[in-house]
């Protein structure tokens, strides 16, 4: 996610960038989307703002070493680490946030605690996709949706692509029909001010082919299962909080 957010700010051409790691094998996977690289916390702590793109227990030790001030603004991606406890090992201003890997194209949907984002934050956010301001009760939740949500849509996306080489597409003709399909869905219900639930309809003429697929979606369950992975990952979430809160 560090890397597609670093990927994402370059693009949008507006950023100075300094990657931190202690893998310098990472480090020169993503150097050519920095200004500079270092296996220096010292060095990254110099920055304006300072992105914590770890995993949950990783959080704790990387803080303690991390000498930040109160002028300074910590930006979290650490799934389920909570702002409080955040807040509780560091000087800087926190702002806790939940993006998704299509930040490296620009495309990213995040989530960020409402009570701490700056318009310094929501700039950086816009220069990478769109976002959501939310309460810190509802990143969990967030975090499914849309931290957990690409791999899920990548599932669908395959699950289409396949159905299509099996009625005889290429299967590249079928990935691009999938994917684009999906793309274009999507750009869909952000571009318009019908429900979901009217888009559906316009696309379903009387006896044509979509009633016809969607009278089977109707009947499954579809909704529920997919229901079901977004609830297990919130719950993930909510684990790695109380992990992290107990280190």
């Amino acid at each position: 996610m560090g890397g597609a957010f670093i990927k994402g700010l370059h693009q949008s051409g507006g950023y100075s960038v300094t990657a931190c790691d202690v893998d310098e094998a990472v480090l020169e996977t993503i150097s050519p989307y920095c200004d500079r690289t270092t296996t220096e916390l010292s060095v990254a702590a110099e920055s304006e703002v300072v992105v914590l793109a770890l995993k949950p227990d990783l959080v704790g030790a990387i803080l303690s070493d991390l000498e930040l001030t109160a002028d300074q603004t910590l930006l979290s991606i650490a799934a389920g680490v909570s702002t409080e406890l955040l807040e509780s090992k560091t000087e800087a201003t926190v702002v806790r946030i939940m993006p998704n890997l299509a930040a490296e194209y620009g495309m990213m949907a995040a989530a960020v605690t409402e009570s701490t984002v700056t318009d310094e934050i929501r700039a950086i956010l816009d220069a990478v996709g769109e976002f959501v301001e939310v309460s810190e009760s509802k990143m969990d939740i967030a975090t499914a949706v849309n931290g957990s949500g690409p791999a899920f849509v990548f599932y669908l996306i395959n699950a289409m692509a396949e159905a299509g080489v099996d009625g005889g597409l290429s299967p590249e003709d079928a990935r691009t029909l999938a994917a684009q399909t999906f793309k274009g869905a999507a750009e869909t219900v952000l571009q318009s001010d019908r429900s979901i639930e009217d888009l559906i309809d316009a696309v379903c003429s009387p006896k044509g082919t979509t009633i016809e697929g969607m009278d089977v979606l109707w009947d499954s369950d579809v909704e529920a299962e997919v229901g079901e992975a977004v609830a297990a990952a919130e719950e993930r979430s909510k684990e790695l909080a109380q992990d992290a809160a107990d280190e």
